[in-house]
């Protein structure tokens, strides 16, 4: 008499709550997708093969963009979109998303030269007018992302309409603070930095500046605790408050940071102009949106990476200044970003549907 061998059930698995969704082992078996499953695992290779291919397309069509003088043009036009994806990438990676950093970016450098115009009145040294506006920047920056944080925490509102208030909020504010025109009395030392090259001219200040806060930002959210959670909420923030994360702490200070990151961007770019415009960062938060989604980051949270980010501001920038550099309508611009933003988001709903049958 033959007894049927009992079944084997698997083993539970436990997955560590701060581990991103993606690490989670599969239960089931799937047919192999060599080429798929290597793109999914090198979304950055990938993407940087991206930008190589448009970096041969323009240095092919177009004269000029290979040299020095093109360099500097995308690299300085690419400092305000590295700096506002880096904080982009860390709400994004949370769940969320703002919608207000480019009116941040302006409205912050606007409050900044307001004080410094009013410093140097009263005969103040350009070192402490300078630092002066730093902080102003900074702090304008960090009270708007606060605001939105805690809207979105306390009351429940979703990040889209928080954050889209405030960008509203921050426009007219900047409208409203010098009667819609442009300051442009400021400490020339400080267009002076803002302009000044180094490594041969090969690096502008602000881009130097740009860099050091990408690599803290990737340590920060690949290699600590911070960034650990911030992958837990995007993925599932239900199971995260179970596992004892503060998220609704977690989120303030990402948005915090978010608009930190804004204020910083909006003095650099005072700082390269010489001028606080009342244009400012506008339509800079599409571009942003759009270098953390061309960098692998997933709109319904959980997944995104600085590494990305950074490839997906070069290729953002490339795109612009080429454009430029071949006479293109500056309509072409706009047209262009808006496009690859939505192909990349096309993109990462396939990547979601297709792990979802796997």
């Amino acid at each position: 008499m033959n007894v049927p061998s009992p079944k084997r059930t698997a083993a539970p698995v436990h997955r560590d709550p701060l581990q991103p969704a993606t690490a989670i082992p599969e239960l089931t078996s799937r047919r192999p997708r060599p080429l798929p499953d290597f793109l999914e695992r090198n979304a950055s290779l990938w993407t940087l093969g991206v930008l190589v291919l448009i970096i041969v397309g323009f240095a092919a069509t177009t004269d000029n963009f290979l040299t020095k003088q093109g360099w500097q043009a995308i690299s300085v036009s690419g400092t305000e979109i590295l700096l506002l994806a880096v904080g982009e990438t860390f709400v994004i990676v949370s769940g969320g998303i703002d919608l207000s950093i480019g009116a941040v970016l302006g409205f912050s450098g606007m409050v900044s030269a307001v004080v410094m115009r009013s410093l140097l009145g009263t005969g103040s040294g350009a070192g402490l007018v300078m630092v002066t506006g730093l902080v102003v920047s900074l702090t304008v920056g960090a009270v708007f992302g606060l605001v939105n944080g805690l809207v979105i925490t306390r009351f429940k509102v979703t990040p889209f309409i928080v954050t889209l208030g405030a960008l509203g909020v921050a426009e007219g504010a900047t409208l409203l603070l010098n009667g819609g025109q442009d300051i442009s009395d400021l400490p020339p030392r400080l267009s002076e930095i803002g302009n000044l090259l180094l490594a041969d001219g090969w690096l502008a200040v602000p881009v130097a500046v740009a860099v050091a806060v990408t690599v803290v930002a990737w340590v920060f959210l690949a290699k600590t605790r911070y960034g650990r959670r911030a992958h837990a909420i995007g993925s599932n923030a239900q199971a995260a408050v179970r596992t004892g994360i503060d998220v609704r702490a977690q989120l303030v200070r990402t948005y915090v940071l978010s608009g930190l990151v804004a204020g910083l961007a909006g003095y650099l770019a005072m700082a390269q102009l010489g001028v606080a415009t009342i244009t400012a960062g506008q339509s800079d938060e599409l571009s942003a949106i759009a270098a953390v989604v061309i960098g692998g980051a997933s709109l319904s949270g959980g997944r995104g990476s600085i590494a990305g980010t950074a490839i997906g501001a070069a290729i953002i920038a490339v795109l612009e200044t080429g454009l430029v550099i071949a006479k293109a309508n500056s309509a072409w611009q706009l047209i262009v970003v808006g496009a690859i933003l939505v192909g990349a988001v096309l993109a990462d709903q396939q990547r979601v549907r297709a792990a979802r049958s796997a």
